[in-house]
């Protein structure tokens, strides 16, 4: 059974792009056929996958728009195959508003291909618009990366509730996960008191993954169009990736 995970958190610079890339190269690594899909107009996946977003004349946007097969780039890096995109998906805000069955494009666009991936990891765009409840319409499962401050901690109830309004109109089979904290400094008691406010008050409501380490590694591997593991196999982050990675697999 194909796990569809779509990575949401409607805040910003909490590290959605980079956990999908990441995740997606340890689950292809345990040898799991994996598929990520790009639904953010910034195509920063795109980007750390090594392909140039301008170069690319097919991408997500024609399976949402015009009803295309999906498109998926013809070739897989590190052993994962990726539905890239550009800036054209940017207009998706406007012309899907009038489109029928909208919410619905991506359920659609994967429906026919689902069965070929065990795992399909959607990177969401940082708001709570049409691409990002296509994204969560189109999932089994919902990941939310939550940084470890409390101002992106305020925003779960938001958050929460947009996922309350998918599962009752869109998508009554949606799961959550969990949660994975981001960009921890456990040096530092502000954001140790967030991680333990996350454990204590979310844990009823999906799984607490391991705590995610801040480093500068992953903005290093990232340019370098790498996932940590191959830019620094010794990371200490790479063995909690890898602790999540055991815990998604259990997933049904």
């Amino acid at each position: 059974m194909s796990r569809i995970i779509t990575l949401f958190n409607q805040s910003g610079g909490v590290s959605k792009t980079t956990l999908t890339h990441n995740l997606g190269y340890h689950l292809a690594a345990n040898k799991r056929r994996v598929l990520l899909i790009d639904m953010d107009p910034q195509a920063s996946l795109t980007q750390f996958m090594g392909i140039d977003p301008e170069s690319l004349e097919q991408t997500v946007y024609n399976a949402i728009i015009d009803e295309e097969p999906l498109f998926i780039y013809p070739e897989t890096i590190y052993g994962i195959a990726i539905a890239p995109t550009n800036i054209n998906l940017s207009a998706a805000e406007l012309l899907l508003p009038a489109a029928t069955a909208r919410e619905y494009r991506l359920a659609e666009a994967l429906a026919p291909i689902k069965d070929n991936y065990d795992f399909i990891l959607i990177d969401c765009p940082p708001s709570l618009g049409i691409l990002s409840i296509l994204s969560l319409t189109a999932a089994t499962h919902l990941v939310v990366p939550i940084q470890c401050q409390f101002k992106s901690f305020l925003g779960t109830d938001l958050l929460l509730d947009t996922i309350a309004r998918v599962k009752k109109k869109l998508n009554k089979n949606l799961q959550i996960a969990g949660f994975i904290p981001t960009m921890l400094d456990s040096r530092t008691a502000q954001e140790t008191r967030t991680l333990n406010a996350v454990q204590e008050q979310l844990s009823q409501v999906g799984t607490i993954y391991p705590a995610i380490p801040k480093s500068i590694a992953f903005a290093d591997a990232s340019e370098r169009r790498m996932p940590l593991a191959m830019y620094d196999k010794k990371h200490a982050a790479v063995k909690v990736m890898k602790k999540i990675v055991k815990e998604l697999e259990k997933l049904n």
